[in-house]
């Protein structure tokens, strides 16, 4: 290929791996595979190492510089890069409505009202790009708001920014608003002129959590949040750095020439932007007033952790362009626009002390009671630790200071321990000697990080068990709540599981609650549950590391064994336990998901004698076992494998898990490329959110409901 030829085969390329660019990051549409995308980029490396003065500065191919900087050199910024007064609450947005109405006109306060427009608040480094003739001539970061450092090489590598401009067809210009005289003036800037991109440099929360791990894996040091590591890899000198951290770049502000006044709207300069070339947030929103703010930041405030960033607050500005320089700025920042913060997920507080508790396995969790603190818009008093392996990490002690995060309904987590505001009566952490409910012994096996109360007769243990067999996810006997439960233990009449299928109306009657009614009730509802299916059985028994799912997967192996049984066939426990005793651990290990420890916690609570007792006197106190047979034949979804997240309003979620594993369904808590299937309800959560990431099909209920139809 001759030089002529080679010449407007790269321009060519360039154009067509721009516009695959923009499609991608902008507009969210693959228009090209991969594998071709990659293809166009090296046909144009090809042609650029063979004609070296052909390449442009604008190539895709010169993101990434073959050299580190020594340094980085400062840049002054045409317009300061101002920081922003905070809102706290509706009435800090109130009292800033009042402050700027005040220095209005009359007529400018009156055209104020529906000018509102809310974006979300990324936490990034905000950054400024400056493009000449279109071309991208200078990225900074905001620095003392003045001067920043010029960070170009490191910013080129991001793929969401543009090297060069797109070019803006006029019709386009209309579609956003602009007339005529604005639309030369702006074309003007984009090919021979001056147009400055303001926004931030981010990285979102899932290659954040990537790079901690890979970090864990070699030994580095991890990041301490997103925003510490986009503004760590914007700073580092060497952009071969920059370019492996795949940060992200979206617009909040726009500058034309030197700060001309062209558009009317705040609006109009995010898609204007868009034109161009950048990312805006498609959340971002233009509010008639401030009941409308109010109603937008209350939203992204409960479900900010559906966003794939952190964010931490919504940008409210004035959205009429005029009025930005009539109100002016003011110390630090603008009149005209507000960060109206979100309720604080993080707070500082004290560890009054560690309380160790007990769980229906027996397994000892040490509990923090803090100070009161007010965090998430929630009073939090209490976090759990975990374990001890979890306090000796932190290296936490009674009395010390410490930071604790609540994410949405999460349970607040204690993440770091500030040791330089010890005063010296801190008390050392020490692991559990002895049962704090019934004083037994307490031991830690080997591999193992839990505490256990070894007591088989421990009221706290006993007492969960017993609750555990009553739930509605085990056997569910209606109006058999944790309370009920405890007066029965209480008064001796419950020992253990066998024993609620002994009671009588005569036992019941003398209990304190206790009317005849409620005697009654009772009865009907423990006979009731007498005939129990065999997964809700076995979950029932809580064999420990024993969950939901993997009872179901129990359940199948003796339904397959014993084929002779046919759908709903009531069996006796003790045909049960015959094959649950003679089973072996190789056989339970086969099964799909029950690993080495599942295996070995089956088997040693099927020879233990004390279980064998309580099952054997269920049995003599007229219990049953039933097998629903699966429906597999003719089933659409046998074997495909189910995520439920969000509300569902035809059915209940336990429902619609069984309905899953009659037709040789799966069910899984977590989203994976294994997974077949998400069904989403309403408020899905972040599982609806991996799930598109990942490609993963998602259900709404209509079509879930028509699939097990």
């Amino acid at each position: 290929m001759d030089k002529e030829k080679a010449k407007k085969r790269i321009k060519k390329l360039i154009e067509e791996i721009n516009h695959h660019n923009y499609s991608y990051y902008v507009k969210d549409e693959i228009k090209i595979s991969d594998a071709a995308y990659d293809s166009l980029k090296k046909e144009l490396e090809k042609l650029e190492a063979q004609f070296p003065d052909l390449v442009s500065a604008d190539s895709p191919t010169k993101r990434v510089g073959d050299k580190p900087l020594e340094k980085f050199e400062k840049v002054t910024h045409i317009l300061p890069m101002y920081s922003m007064f905070d809102a706290f609450n509706a009435d800090d947005m109130k009292d800033w409505e009042k402050r700027i109405a005040k220095i209005l006109s009359a007529q400018t306060r009156k055209a104020l009202i529906g000018e509102y427009f809310c974006e979300l608040k990324m936490d990034g480094l905000a950054v400024s790009l400056v493009y000449e003739g279109g071309v991208l001539a200078t990225g900074a970061t905001r620095g003392n708001g003045q001067v920043g450092e010029n960070v170009t090489s490191n910013l080129k590598t991001i793929q969401s920014i543009p090297l060069k401009l797109r070019d803006v067809s006029e019709q386009e210009l209309k579609e956003v608003g602009i007339l005529a005289d604005g639309q030369d003036k702006i074309k003007h800037e984009i090919k021979a002129g001056r147009i400055e991109l303001r926004g931030e440099a981010i990285m979102t929360t899932d290659v954040f959590k990537k790079l901690n791990e890979k970090a864990e894996k070699t030994g580095e040091k991890k990041f301490a949040n997103p925003r510490n590591a986009a503004a760590g890899s914007i700073r580092q000198l060497d952009p071969k750095v920059a370019a492996g951290r795949k940060l992200d770049f979206n617009v909040y502000s726009l500058i034309i020439g030197q700060g001309e006044n062209i558009l009317d709207k705040h609006e109009q300069e995010l898609k204007l932007a868009n034109l161009l070339g950048f990312k805006t947030f498609k959340q971002n929103k233009a509010c008639k007033n401030l009941a409308e703010v109010e109603k937008f930041h209350k939203y992204w405030d409960a479900n900010r952790e559906k966003l794939p960033f952190e964010c931490d607050g919504v940008v409210v500005k004035i959205n009429d362009l005029s009025l930005w320089s009539e109100l002016g700025v003011v110390g630090k920042g603008p009149r005209y626009m507000m960060a109206y913060k979100f309720t604080p997920e993080q707070a500082v507080t004290k560890i009054k002390e560690i309380v160790w508790q007990i769980g229906r396995t027996g397994t000892l969790t040490p509990t923090a009671h803090l100070e009161p603190v007010r965090i998430g818009g929630v009073t939090v008093s209490h976090s759990t630790l975990h374990n001890m392996d979890e306090i000796e990490r932190l290296g936490l002690k009674i009395g010390d200071t410490v930071v604790i995060e609540r994410a949405g309904d999460v349970i607040p987590k204690i993440i770091e321990v500030l040791p330089k505001l010890r005063n010296g009566s801190e008390k050392k952490v020490n692991p559990p000697t002895e049962c704090p409910i019934c004083s037994g012994p307490v031991e830690k096996k080997a591999g193992e990080v839990a505490y256990r109360c070894i007591n088989k007769n421990c009221f706290a243990v006993n007492l969960r068990s017993l609750s555990h067999w009553t739930s509605k996810s085990a056997v569910d006997i209606e109006g058999l709540g944790p309370k009920i439960v405890e007066q029965l233990v209480v008064s001796g009449l419950v020992r253990d599981v066998s024993d609620f299928y002994a009671l009588t109306e005569g036992d019941l009657k003398p209990l304190e609650r206790f009317a005849e009614k409620s005697v009654d009730n009772l009865i009907k509802s423990i006979n009731f549950r007498k005939e129990i299916d065999l997964a809700r059985f076995i979950f029932g028994l809580g064999i420990r590391h024993v969950g939901e799912e993997t009872a179901v997967l129990l359940a199948q192996k003796f339904s397959v064994f014993n084929s002779q049984f046919s759908m709903n066939d009531q069996f006796l426990i003790s045909q049960f336990l015959k094959y649950f005793t003679e089973i072996k651990i190789e056989d339970l290990e086969e099964i799909e998901d029950v690993g080495p420890v599942v295996a070995k916690s089956i088997f040693e609570f099927f020879h233990d004698s004390h279980n064998l007792d309580v099952l054997h006197k269920l049995e003599k106190n007229g219990v049953k076992i039933k097998i629903n047979k699966l429906q597999v034949a003719s089933s659409k979804i046998q074997d495909k494998v189910f995520v439920l997240t969000g509300g569902l309003n035809g059915l209940t979620r336990d429902e619609a898990k069984a309905k899953i594993r009659e037709l040789g369904g799966k069910i899984t808590s977590s989203v994976s490329k294994k997974t077949d299937f998400v069904v989403a309800g309403t408020d899905p959560g972040s599982k609806y959110e991996k799930a598109l990431k990942l490609g993963v099909k998602v259900l709404n209920e209509e079509d879930f409901l028509g699939m097990i139809k």
